[in-house]
């Protein structure tokens, strides 16, 4: 990347020690964050199995003084669209105002003896920003067992915009740290816009 702050430099040199795709994924966040510094980021990478497949994916997450920056590529085997094995790369640029929740999820071993600050095993971190929302619907009903009224459907909006699971075991302590990290900045963020 262009600039030489050490939290370029250190967004850089994560997205290669993910080793996937580094200059594709570099360039495409490159081009989003475009010249404002980076107060924070994360790069995580998700290994997933479909059918006899083996795929790849990295979400790259950053976050600057007026933008949440969401990155994802994608690789996708050769089929009837393409002889050859191709990668899909989206940006998407977010204004921090525009962010409506930051949940941090984290899950604890042996809670009754938990010591402040112990690195949980694995955190959940959904962001929402209003793009996506899922809505759960169900029959309504009343207390009456007899009743056989129709009353209309009863359900939940939630916003769910992206959501990242990171687990020590399976990425290790330091993509859990840097996760934490991470969702601390942006909380920290929103607060500081006026809505």
């Amino acid at each position: 990347m262009a600039k030489t702050s050490t939290t370029t430099q250190g967004l850089r040199a994560a997205i290669e020690r993910s080793g996937y795709y580094p200059a594709l994924v570099a360039e495409a966040v490159e081009a989003a964050v475009g010249g404002e510094p980076i107060r924070s980021y994360l790069v995580h990478q998700e290994t997933t199995f479909d059918a006899n497949e083996v795929r790849r994916h990295v979400t790259v997450l950053v976050l600057t003084g007026n933008r949440f920056i969401v990155s994802h590529t994608d690789e996708q085997a050769a089929d009837s669209t393409s002889p050859t094995p191709y990668a899909t790369t989206s940006t998407e640029s977010v204004k921090i105002g525009r962010i409506s929740s930051v949940v941090l999820s984290r899950v604890v071993a042996n809670p009754e003896k938990y010591v402040v600050g112990t690195l949980p095993r694995e955190v959940v971190l959904t962001i929402g920003w209003g793009a996506v929302a899922r809505i759960d619907l169900e029959p309504a009903a009343c207390g009456d067992p007899n009743c056989e009224a129709d009353h209309g459907y009863t359900g939940s909006s939630t916003a769910d915009d992206l959501s990242l699971r990171v687990s020590e075991a399976g990425d290790g302590p330091d993509a859990v740290r840097q996760t934490l990290a991470f969702a601390q900045s942006l909380s920290e963020a929103t607060t500081d816009v006026p809505r």
